[in-house]
């Protein structure tokens, strides 16, 4: 992060209109700490009560729900040794899998699983229990990634990319994103072939007309968004323009600009200014820009993680106006908690309407809006 300093930030953000705040140490950015605390505590019983007899949430034959759940709650301070955490921890492992992986044969999502529940025992993992585990996920997921070992040459639009793991699939940004952040939790850096490969592949779901991007895409739309995929004839969830276009959306393109970051791309590359100029124009914390409310709690923690991986205080939208993310996006949160603890999403798609998963999306967007210091200029 040493890269990314105060300066540098400065000189590009300027020309995108987003900046950092010129304050005193004094001051912070973020929800209220008494707030973030009961908002917490209300989920944290939420979900323990919820866990299944056997360990698991929502599903004991699929540990991807699971995972995320178990991660939120270690992201909120529950310690690895509480019953409930404890228990969904050696649900996750008894999916361990002969080849590394961990994840459930029946599901064929062995990447996600897997890298969701390295993001779990990773959290878990302070006295080294889970090390080996780790370890030996990390071999099967580098075996997943699309690359020359599955006939795909640098050429190919599936190259660099991950899907979700079964025998034949094509390769999409948020399998990757989840891929990446699991190889980053087991100890990959930036130079790292799997996350140089990666930038690959998400540099090709960028709308974007660069030496980078040379899908039939890139010039159609070419508004510095992400969408989800260029393989296998190119799919955005938010649909296609009248060209044939893959529109931009939220979710996706905060996601491909903090895994570009992760990849080592600063300020000064033209992906990642047109990244943030897209974000720029479209800031929001109540709907997923070009999806409305579908996947927005999705949408969140991947808002708040791209944001916080910046390092940013406040972000200055396309109007001039300056925001406190943190604690809009807390807030807003806050006003969306049920009366049980829980968060869940009115529209279902992606099982958005399950309170498990959108509590747990929920939780780990949270992490992310904890106050802060502010920095001084």
């Amino acid at each position: 992060m040493s890269r990314w300093t105060s300066r540098v930030w400065f000189v590009t953000l300027v020309s995108v209109s987003m900046a950092w705040t010129s304050v005193s140490n004094a001051q912070t950015v973020g929800p209220k700490p008494e707030e973030l605390a009961k908002a917490r505590e209300r989920a944290i019983n939420f979900l323990k009560t919820s866990q299944g007899t056997g360990g698991s949430w929502t599903s004991p034959e699929s540990p991807g729900i699971s995972g995320l759940v178990i991660y939120s709650l270690l992201l909120s301070g529950v310690p690895a040794t509480d019953p409930a955490v404890d228990k969904g921890l050696k649900h996750l492992m008894s999916f361990s899998q002969p080849d590394g992986g961990i994840y459930s044969p029946k599901s064929h999502h062995g990447n996600y699983e897997t890298s969701i529940t390295m993001l779990a025992i990773h959290e878990a993992n302070k006295d080294g229990k889970y090390t080996e585990a780790l370890a030996k996920a990390d071999k099967y997921l580098r075996k997943l990634q699309w690359d020359d070992t599955e006939s795909a040459d640098k050429t190919d639009p599936k190259y660099g990319g991950a899907g979700y793991g079964k025998t034949g699939d094509r390769p999409d940004l948020s399998n990757t994103v989840f891929f990446l952040d699991a190889l980053k939790a087991a100890g990959a850096k930036k130079d790292d072939p799997a996350v140089q490969k990666a930038l690959v592949f998400l540099s090709r779901c960028q709308n974007l007309e660069t030496e980078h991007n040379t899908t039939k895409f890139s010039t159609l739309v070419n508004d510095g968004g992400f969408y989800y995929t260029p393989a296998a004839g190119g799919n955005s969830q938010a649909g296609n323009t009248a060209n044939g276009g893959l529109r931009s959306y939220g979710s996706m393109t905060y996601a491909g600009l903090k895994s570009m970051i992760y990849a080592g791309l600063t300020p000064e590359d033209p992906r990642v200014k047109a990244a943030i100029e897209w974000i720029t124009k479209f800031y929001s914390v109540e709907e997923n820009p070009g999806l409305g409310q579908q996947g927005v709690l999705y949408y969140h923690q991947m808002f708040a993680k791209a944001l916080s991986t910046m390092d940013l205080d406040t972000v200055k939208d396309a109007q001039g106006k300056e925001h406190d993310w943190r604690k809009e996006l807390a807030e807003h949160l806050f006003t969306l908690q049920q009366d049980n603890g829980a968060w869940l999403n009115k529209n279902d798609r992606w099982y958005e309407g399950n309170p498990d998963l959108g509590t747990a999306y929920v939780l780990i967007a949270l992490k992310h809006c904890e106050p802060k210091a502010k920095k001084a200029k």
